[in-house]
């Protein structure tokens, strides 16, 4: 890992998506070290019987919010709200 644990919250609280490590490519074929970082949302998902704030990488953001739709759907008939909202900090 990284000194001082600079990079240790960048995982997605669903699938454990992290960082991974590469390198940057030139046109010339010159390699630099470079990190890719997961693409982190926060966002507030129902846990048991009430709201936790978790980060979640925008695949499992997005996947979530679709099983909540087709469960209100299936509950409705129509969709009026979601249970996963994003959060801005």
């Amino acid at each position: 890992m990284v000194e001082d644990g600079k990079y240790m919250a960048l995982k997605c609280f669903n699938c454990n998506k992290g960082i991974m490590y590469g390198h940057e490519v030139s046109h010339a074929k010159n390699r630099t070290r470079r990190i890719f970082k997961p693409n982190l949302h926060y966002a507030r998902i129902v846990a048991g019987e009430g709201m936790k704030r978790v980060r979640l990488c925008v695949k499992c953001l997005r996947m979530l919010k679709k099983e909540a739709r087709e469960k209100l759907s299936k509950a409705q008939g129509s969709v009026s709200s979601v249970a996963v909202r994003k959060i801005y900090p």
